[in-house]
């Protein structure tokens, strides 16, 4: 059941459902499968990040854009009303005892599964530094939050509206530069996934990335999310980012074009 559903900023938006079996079960990284829609258009499920849970209360936070049908659909529902999920899905972050430094990167909308995974990283013990990027300020999402949990906070803006003027890579190639990492996430635009990555890798930092992909089933029978996955011998299979992922060693990755 729909609790809440409110505007944050330009498209993004934050509903929150009643689902104490998702609440209870979900772990940083993973989605949930969202019906928009009693009909048959559109036809196909939407995949939402969990952006955060209340396990005591039962309740999940997804933080989406409003880009086509699917997302319009969600933003026109009411308190109250109810919400066909699927969920949680697919295998999320991951974390050995031994990180306790972790920097979390985000491109837009992208902090959407970083939340969650800060905020458990946080009960955890862990040091926990977000750094957030965006095109102009009305993409730059839940800094308030994060700064509220005592979580340090790095702002950039392409057009430089907000925080640093640049790109949220060169904020972490700054990072990297002067501090000791145990391990870097990401969630955002390939591109920046891309750079993410080579920049964990010159500086020898594991690294794991959070994939966007349009996906029709879910639960890896349609085969129409999958990513091309180098091994150790260069080898590449085609994994579904919807059973497998969407979190991937970001060495692995086969990026398009990269």
């Amino acid at each position: 059941m729909v609790e809440e559903n409110r505007e944050l900023r330009g498209n993004y938006r934050l509903m929150v459902v009643k689902s104490p079996e998702v609440a209870g079960a979900a772990r940083p990284g993973q989605f949930v499968h969202v019906r928009c829609g009693s009909g048959t258009v559109p036809l196909l499920r939407r995949p939402i990040s969990i952006h955060r849970v209340w396990p005591g209360e039962g309740r999940v936070g997804l933080l989406y854009e409003v880009k086509g049908r699917g997302t319009a659909w969600m933003a026109g529902r009411k308190p109250g009303e109810t919400l066909d999920i699927l969920g949680p899905l697919g295998n999320g972050f991951r974390l050995a005892a031994g990180e306790r430094r972790l920097v979390l990167v985000a491109g837009g909308v992208g902090i959407a599964p970083l939340f969650f995974l800060a905020e458990a990283a946080r009960r955890g013990g862990r040091q926990v530094r977000v750094l957030l990027g965006g095109r102009n300020r009305e993409m730059i999402l839940a800094e308030d939050d994060l700064r509220q949990m005592g979580i340090p906070v790095e702002v950039t803006t392409d057009d430089g509206s907000y925080g640093h003027h640049g790109l949220v890579t060169g904020l972490l190639a700054e990072v990297l530069e002067r501090e000791e990492v145990d391990r870097v996430c990401a969630c955002g635009p390939q591109p920046m996934l891309v750079a993410v990555t080579r920049l964990s890798v010159l500086h020898e930092v594991p690294c794991y990335v959070s994939l966007e992909e349009h996906m029709a089933c879910g639960v890896g029978a349609c085969r129409g999310c999958v990513v091309g996955i180098r091994d150790a011998f260069g080898n590449i299979s085609y994994r579904n980012v919807c059973t497998h992922g969407p979190v991937f060693e970001a060495r692995e990755v086969v990026f398009d074009g990269a």
